[in-house]
């Protein structure tokens, strides 16, 4: 009989984690890695130090380097994946981009560029995915929402929409693939120390206050996902499906 943490084991799966060159994605990648799944790193940016440090792991890892908002991208993702791997059991949608403006200022083409990534590509992929889940009966998609996904926010009109978006279809996605073995959900990280927030750091009283309403009482790290990341690509969540967690340091509960 094996024990829940085997519950946990990615022995023999294979993952996709995309924006998976640094950041939150890199520490997913590397999380499922050492759970024991093979891992594709898919970024715009070059991913191979992420591949390597899969491979010291003992893993497959693999990259692509492509814009998931340029047609058949998301298409050739998830080939690459079946070529390298045989399968496909793990989606991990992490690419995103956010742009900032005040609402009566925000342009038409920096709302379309984050919509296209953050939601429309991110769609894309997971029906692809999905449409070799099916065939082995089984999978995990999951998806990076935000806090925005529950609040307003200021001055990141299509990051909030998009953002909210990506909680919607997590739902839908339950539904829809739920009874065909599929398992979507979704991770919202808190005020995270990544290349995303550097304004917001770098404004000493923005920051503070931010931190002033965090019971952790610090700024999140891209390791702090790791435990979320494989749990939900895990066994262990298999009950699980169309929820988004809250990774916030408690952001929230205020």
């Amino acid at each position: 009989m094996s024990g829940i943490l085997d519950s946990f084991k990615l022995d023999g799966k294979a993952a996709i984690v995309t924006g998976a060159a640094r950041g939150l994605g890199q520490a997913m990648a590397l999380a499922l890695a050492e759970a024991g799944a093979d891992v594709l790193a898919v970024d715009v940016l070059d991913a191979t130090d992420t591949q390597a440090q899969i491979r010291k792991l003992g893993r497959k890892g693999e990259t692509l380097t492509g814009d998931l908002t340029k047609a058949g991208v998301p298409t050739d993702v998830v080939a690459k994946a079946v070529a390298a791997f045989g399968r496909v059991d793990i989606l991990v949608n992490n690419a995103g981009i956010i742009r900032r403006a005040d609402f009566l200022d925000f342009s038409e083409k920096d709302w379309d560029d984050v919509m296209n990534l953050n939601i429309k590509a991110l769609f894309l992929l997971s029906q692809a995915a999905a449409r070799v889940m099916v065939k082995n009966g089984r999978g995990k998609i999951i998806s990076v929402a935000s806090m925005l996904s529950f609040q307003g926010g200021i001055r990141v009109p299509s990051y909030n929409a998009s953002k909210s978006g990506v909680m919607g279809l997590t739902r839908l996605m339950a539904c829809e693939l739920g009874p065909k073995g599929i398992q979507a959900n979704a991770i919202a990280p808190g005020y995270m120390a990544t290349d995303n927030t550097a304004p917001l750091r770098a404004d000493a009283a923005r920051s503070q206050a931010i931190l002033d309403r965090i019971p952790a009482g610090r700024w999140g790290t891209p390791d702090d996902l790791k435990g979320a990341v494989v749990f939900l690509a895990s066994a262990a969540s298999d009950y699980l499906n169309g929820y988004t967690i809250a990774v916030d340091g408690g952001w929230l509960a205020r």
